[in-house]
């Protein structure tokens, strides 16, 4: 239950930050947190770092049914 419950809120904090770096943050001020003020102002590296956690599910999901089609064959 516990680990359930961090994956969600991990989650949701994940994309709360990715909604402000992608979407919000050209419209509204500078937050005064280093890391969104870091994203926000940045015009290239922000989408690499949000793009890069579904390249790597991708990957890691291409890899196991690799695996599991070499295993059974």
């Amino acid at each position: 239950m516990l680990l359930g419950s961090g994956l969600f809120v991990l989650s949701a904090l994940f994309f709360v930050v990715a909604t402000y770096a992608v979407l919000l943050s050209p419209f509204l001020p500078l937050s005064g947190v280093s890391i969104l003020d870091a994203l926000a102002t940045d015009h290239h590296y922000k989408y690499f770092a949000l793009l890069l956690v579904p390249t790597s599910a991708y990957f890691v999901i291409a890899n196991w049914v690799g695996w599991q089609y070499y295993r059974n064959s």
